[in-house]
């Protein structure tokens, strides 16, 4: 038969441990004297099963001993010490009534122990749901999770979460970055709408958090800075790197996009990219042409292939991150607060500087909603000044020939 211990499901026999049958005060528990070996239990006369356990190193324990579905079941309420007699007996009377209800209050102690925690929560994250996403997106996820959300919920049990908990940890992280913030508790606000879908949790403690206010950029390069940056990329040891920043602008696609660009997704001609939806952060396969200057560029590499990317690194496979000759790029040509995706941005700027409408933009972009691409209508004003004006130039003629 197994060992007692808090864990054990049978009372112990082969021990041989001594029983007697009392009213258990502190008195008593306060007189007790340890058995030479083994453990020694005192029943209480009062209240069914309640008791105390005597460890022969002087350890004492309270304890209920019941019976349910047939089987004899020893819970372990705590140390003496920790609990009194009095908290021992009413948490002991408050186990009888569930245990003459039916439930069982090992099993239901065994179950909160086995319970999953948030690094349980991160592990099947990570098994079942981030393979779905892009590359670039799962290690984004996975140094979150790393960083700021296991240090200081790893071990806590997923039930056990709070709303206070996740508000802690986001003004934790707003203290340095702000924005970083809202990404760490929108990725765990998904995780745990995951748990929900997992019946781990029925509701969601990250849900409803006042995030950290969040200003759109509007930073796009000027024909100025463009000028700078194509005269540094020139000289730059980097060139296929750089060659990532010449598609990047010329095609406004995303830098991963570019970096995981493969020869087959273009027509023989290398006039049409065709995105495959596994590459596209909408999950949608994106067909657009693309200009001569960058069918020269894809001509140039061509020329040079080696690889089934368009753009490999020097391992041969695709690139993770440019960041650190953009880096480079930005401080030679003395271009300041840009990041790789405001290329994207600049690119959207020249279409409409050259008089391209947004349902155009966005299909150049990739955009399925309208209103993704609305935040470049702003960008219209000066052609649509430029057309009022004109309008008026028109009318004030006509009021001069009357």
């Amino acid at each position: 038969m197994p060992k007692d211990s808090q864990d054990s499901v049978y009372i112990e026999m082969t021990c041989r441990p001594e029983r007697d049958q009392v009213k258990i005060t502190q008195a008593l528990l306060d007189g007790l004297t340890p058995p030479e070996t083994g453990y020694k239990l005192v029943q209480d006369s009062y209240l069914p099963g309640f008791g105390v356990r005597i460890t022969s190193k002087g350890v004492k324990s309270f304890i209920l001993n019941y019976r349910i579905a047939g089987r004899l079941r020893r819970y372990t309420i705590g140390r003496a010490g920790d609990w009194t007699v009095v908290a021992a007996r009413k948490r002991a009377s408050e186990l009888r009534r569930m245990i003459d209800v039916g439930i069982d209050p090992m099993a239901e102690k065994q179950e909160a122990r086995e319970a999953p925690n948030v690094r349980d929560l991160f592990d099947r994250y990570c098994r079942d749901h981030l393979p779905k996403k892009r590359t670039s997106s799962q290690v984004v996820d996975i140094q979150m999770f790393q960083k700021f959300i296991l240090p200081s919920l790893g071990a806590m049990k997923v039930a056990d979460l709070t709303f206070d908990h996740c508000d802690a940890l986001h003004r934790k992280v707003s203290k340095r970055t702000p924005i970083q913030a809202n990404r760490v508790i929108g990725l765990l606000r998904k995780a745990c709408n995951l748990a929900i879908r997992w019946r781990w949790i029925d509701r969601n403690p990250a849900q409803g958090i006042a995030l950290n206010p969040e200003n759109k950029r509007e930073r796009y390069l000027t024909a100025d800075e463009l000028d700078r940056l194509n005269t540094t990329m020139a000289d730059h040891p980097k060139q296929t790197s750089c060659d990532i920043v010449r598609f990047l602008i010329l095609t406004g696609c995303r830098s991963g996009e570019a970096m995981r660009a493969r020869w087959d997704q273009f027509d023989a001609d290398l006039r049409v990219w065709t995105k495959p939806a596994a590459t596209t952060k909408q999950k949608k396969l994106h067909r657009v042409p693309v200009s001569e200057a960058v069918t020269a560029l894809l001509l140039r590499r061509r020329d040079l292939a080696t690889s089934e990317w368009v753009f490999p690194s020097h391992t041969g496979e695709p690139f993770v991150t440019i960041k650190k000759t953009w880096a480079s790029l930005c401080e030679k040509a003395e271009i300041e607060d840009v990041r790789l995706h405001d290329l994207r941005h600049t690119f959207a700027s020249l279409l409409v500087s050259s008089g391209a409408s947004l349902p155009l933009i966005g299909a150049m972009l990739g955009h399925t909603q309208t209103n993704t691409t609305a935040r470049y209508a702003h960008l219209f004003d000066d052609t649509l000044s430029d057309a009022a004006e004109t309008v008026s130039r028109l009318v004030n003629v006509g009021q001069m020939r009357t």
